[in-house]
């Protein structure tokens, strides 16, 4: 395969931050990199490089000679005033193409990502449907490498789905940078991390997310392990070098050389190895017994005439992680503010444990004061905070959520996105909670932040509800997932993989902007009439089997978090090829059941 994009030896600086240095790495033909790495370490620096728009303090960019490059950024630019179709056209007119094509092509697009009226003007589109029109603008370039910097932003679920599908598809290299896990998962086959904890700056690993997890694991074991040899090995020379000068000066130059040269080599490892440093985040519940914190009773809600929830009986208790799913207006934030006080239901109540302490996490930033510092964020009433009946300095604070000490005086309005996320972090964690609701806490997050926050709310005490367009997370937190079809439908699943699969299956509805209008093939019904002697046999059988499928899966999953297996990747590789059968065959068992099921209900 040949090289379509490459540099050589790139460096870039803003000020006295240095991004990266001396990087060279390349686009080949068929290949879907994922690009990934702490915020600030130069991921969407580098696509705009590669684009053109930004400029290199050194090094080399190399591109084949009529290659098409489509760059797709964050922010998009899309004319607020002009339709869906207008848009379309506009993002063609400075390609050099007949009419009928352009045409076709436009309508094509529309087709393709199932805009159901054209003429719609861009600023009537919700921000899930505004992306998808953004990443359509790109697509119908029909380029040959394309640039997305985090093009899950603002998508729903099923946007998201719609990406990947178009993906998984494609005839043309890609590059894309994402915080979204399963994103990367699904859609990629070469993962490249950017973090000064690597010697070259970067990690480069060929396969999907899953297969970059366990080799990433592996090579900074191995880095630690190093770090350690060489501490041992320093200690040595050094002991050696602090003997007498007559001991010294009977020792050849070489030796003292070598010394110095481990000294270093340890200090650089010891640097790498700090750079691998975590966020700590501990939410504190209140320590509450009471088994029952809150129950929703026949919970209805309707916004403009149009119902979006309705009849929900839910009890939340300690320990209790419900995951929220649905689409963009589904009714999710609204549900949340019902459940906090700041709506009023139109119909049930809620019934809550006495003192009940709940708390709402939202995903919009206006409660950050842009004008004030960063010290003023964190601690508002004074150089400290108290944190667990116990006063910390704001600078150690600060230092829990990777903060620098000289960043303290910056202006939060000045800080990044995932900086500001940070900071409302931090403040929910100064306040005991009974209930945490989140909304859409992962905004802006690196992954690194995610993995930890990730552990922190399986390790909270109390309940919680998340409302998150991050399936990796939903899929490790919640035990439970309430999904919300924005009709006034809701239903309740015992994980997400259970929703993905009766989504699959079911048709469980979730897309209320755009009514479903495409044929459906009549498929000829069986005739009523009693299971098979072979069928009911089955069907006795199949919650056993089921069961037992499960605890299987349960089994390969504990043995992948076991530490002993993580730090043997032989081990580790050969437990996730068995857990993907295993996940399969439940999948497929109840498939099998929805089928009986079927069967049964038609003979009723």
């Amino acid at each position: 395969m040949s090289r379509l994009l490459s540099c050589q030896s790139l460096s870039k600086s803003f000020g006295p931050h240095r991004l990266f240095s001396e990087l060279s790495l390349g686009i080949s033909e068929g290949e879907r990199l994922g690009l990934i790495g702490p915020n600030g370490s130069g991921k969407s620096t580098l696509l705009k490089i590669f684009a053109g728009i930004e400029s290199p303090d050194d090094g080399k960019i190399f591109q084949i000679k009529l290659t098409r490059l489509v760059y797709l950024p964050q922010k998009d630019s899309l004319d607020s005033h002009k339709s869906v179709e207008q848009n379309l056209l506009d993002s063609l007119s400075g390609d050099d193409i007949e009419d009928v094509e352009r045409f076709n092509r436009v309508h094509r697009m529309i087709s393709l990502a199932g805009f159901s009226d054209a003429g719609q003007n861009v600023a009537a589109l919700s921000g899930g449907w505004r992306k998808r029109l953004a990443i359509s603008c790109a697509l119908i370039r029909e380029p040959d490498v394309l640039l997305m910097d985090e093009p899950t932003n603002h998508l729903d679920l099923d946007g998201i789905f719609w990406l990947e599908k178009l993906l998984a598809n494609a005839t043309f290299a890609f590059a894309v940078v994402s915080h979204d896990r399963y994103f990367l998962e699904n859609t990629t086959n070469r993962i490249i991390e950017l973090s000064r904890q690597y010697p070259e700056g970067y990690l480069t690993v060929e396969g999907n997310y899953n297969e970059f997890l366990i080799k990433r694991e592996t090579f900074l074991k191995n880095q630690e392990r190093q770090e350690e040899i060489l501490s041992n090995k320093v200690s040595r020379e050094i002991e050696w070098l602090r003997r007498g000068p007559k001991a010294r000066t009977t020792k050849a130059q070489y030796r003292i050389d070598e010394a110095q040269r481990l000294q270093d080599e340890l200090s650089s490892v010891q640097t790498r190895n700090a750079n691998n440093k975590r966020a700590r985040l501990d939410f504190d519940g209140t320590g509450r017994k009471t088994k029952k914190l809150l129950q929703m009773h026949d919970l209805g809600k309707s916004i403009a005439g149009r119902r979006l929830f309705g009849n929900l009986n839910i009890t939340l208790t300690p320990g209790a992680r419900l995951g929220l799913l649905g689409a963009n207006g589904s009714g999710k934030s609204t549900l949340l503010h019902i459940l906090c006080g700041d709506t009023q239901p139109d119909e049930g109540y809620i019934e809550t444990a006495d003192g009940l302490r709940i708390f709402l996490f939202e995903q919009q930033r206006e409660q950050l004061n842009p004008e004030d510092t960063l010290r003023r964020a964190l601690a508002p009433t004074g150089d400290s905070v108290v944190y667990r009946d116990r006063s910390l300095h704001v600078v150690t604070w600060a230092k829990r959520f990777l903060f620098e000490g000289d960043q303290l005086e910056m202006p939060v309005g000045e800080l990044s996105g995932g900086e500001q996320a940070r900071i409302l972090i931090a403040r929910l964690m100064l306040r005991p909670a009974d209930i945490l609701l989140l909304d859409e806490p992962t905004n802006d997050l690196d992954i690194p932040m995610l993995e930890v926050l990730e552990e922190s709310l399986q390790d909270f005490p109390g309940a919680l509800i998340l409302v998150t367009h991050d399936r990796y997370l939903m899929d490790r937190v919640a035990t439970q997932v309430l999904a919300l079809d924005g009709s006034g439908g809701a239903g309740l699943f015992a994980d997400y993989r259970q929703w993905l699969i009766s989504r699959k299956h079911l048709d469980l509805k979730c897309k209320p902007g755009k009514p479903d209008t495409s044929p459906k093939s009549k498929k000829p019904q069986k005739k009523a009439g009693k299971l098979s002697y072979k069928d009911q046999r089955e069907f006795d059988k199949i919650e056993e089997k089921i069961i037992a499928a499960e605890e299987n899966v349960a089994l390969w999953e504990k043995k992948i978090k076991d530490p002993v297996i993580v730090k043997d990747p032989d081990q580790l590789q050969e437990c996730w090829d068995m857990l993907r059968p295993a996940q399969e065959l439940v999948e497929q068992l109840y498939l099998r059941w929805e089928e009986l099921e079927k069967l049964r209900s038609i003979e009723k």
